[in-house]
């Protein structure tokens, strides 16, 4: 499988997880809708990149995620407010094996053996260790916090000024 070098989250990305390559490196398996391929970053770093390419940060974005859904553990980030991509992980983001989800991608969750089989809208599934209403409460959540950043970067305003009506700013001595 080919390793990039690095990643910046595209809206093509359905989900990502953490692993270790064979010296023990982490590294991100990426899936997006037609590849596969795996990232020599870890699924932080490649958030953090990937919010900083937007103008914004990991910690920023965090903050924000906790502001808007009031205090909320494990809360999703938004990445970049303009494609509208939102991540929100299955754990805690410390934990190696969390998976990063993109919710635009998600068609349903179903139960399967006590597991969450997720199914996406390019008609692939992955069954995760979760139970099928924590993922669903999950998904609702990242898909509200999309909506509320989505919403303004929506509502935005130009103003625009009349040259004419400026004040003279020069300085004369």
């Amino acid at each position: 499988m080919f390793i990039e070098p690095h990643y910046i989250i595209k809206p093509q990305i359905m989900y990502m997880t953490g692993q270790y390559d064979r010296n023990g490196k982490p590294c991100t398996l990426v899936t997006e809708t037609r590849r596969t391929f795996i990232v020599d970053q870890s699924p932080l770093d490649i958030i953090h990149y990937s919010t900083l390419y937007a103008g914004s940060s990991l910690k920023g974005a965090m903050e924000a995620s906790r502001w808007l859904l009031g205090g909320i553990h494990m809360c999703p980030i938004t990445v970049n407010p303009i494609q509208k991509i939102v991540v929100f992980p299955t754990r805690s983001a410390k934990h190696e094996d969390t998976i990063w989800f993109n919710p635009y991608h998600i068609k349903r969750a179903t139960s399967h053996n006590g597991k969450a089989l997720i199914h996406f809208k390019n008609r692939t599934t992955l069954l995760i260790p979760m139970r099928p209403s924590s993922f669903n409460n999950k998904l609702l959540t990242a898909e509200q916090l999309k909506a509320m950043t989505t919403e303004n970067a929506k509502n935005t305003y130009t103003l625009v000024l009349d040259p004419n009506k400026r004040k003279d700013r020069s300085y004369s001595k």
